[in-house]
């Protein structure tokens, strides 16, 4: 049985209810960490000493912070990991693959689970784009 070491020195585990838009829940559940923990590997700090890496939970809520809202990396709250650290590990985690396993792996969860309708699609368009596909149309049809 794998046996998970859970270690959060730096931040505690907010509530669900969220007070502002920069205050995120936590965005993994613990059940979900447990699927996604094998692709992001962490060490415990030595006895020697030495400055510990993030743990890469905090890292990935705080990647998955700025997915969810859109905001730049400067932008990321205080409860995280530096934006150095989340965008370095953003950037080699997707290079590696990581981030795309650890998706793959929540999705087809939550799909057996049937807590993903697809049959919905939601998709914003911005007012006046048929009248900008017919001048397209027309420019093309013209030259």
């Amino acid at each position: 049985m794998y046996m998970m070491l859970v270690w959060w020195p730096k931040r505690k585990r907010v509530s669900t209810k969220a007070a502002s838009r920069t205050e995120r829940p936590v965005v993994l559940t613990d059940n979900q960490w447990s699927l996604v923990a094998k692709l992001f590997p962490w060490t415990p700090p030595s006895k020697k000493g030495g400055r510990p890496k993030a743990h890469p939970r905090d890292c990935l809520e705080g990647i998955l912070w700025i997915l969810v809202t859109g905001a730049r990396w400067k932008d990321l709250p205080k409860e995280y990991p530096s934006k150095a650290t989340c965008h370095r590990r953003f950037q080699q985690w997707t290079i590696e693959g990581r981030l795309l396993s650890a998706w793959q792996i929540i999705l087809e969860r939550m799909d057996e689970a049937g807590q993903i309708d697809f049959s919905e699609t939601f998709a914003s368009a911005k007012k006046g784009v048929e009248e900008l596909a017919r001048l397209v149309v027309a420019k093309a049809l013209r030259s």
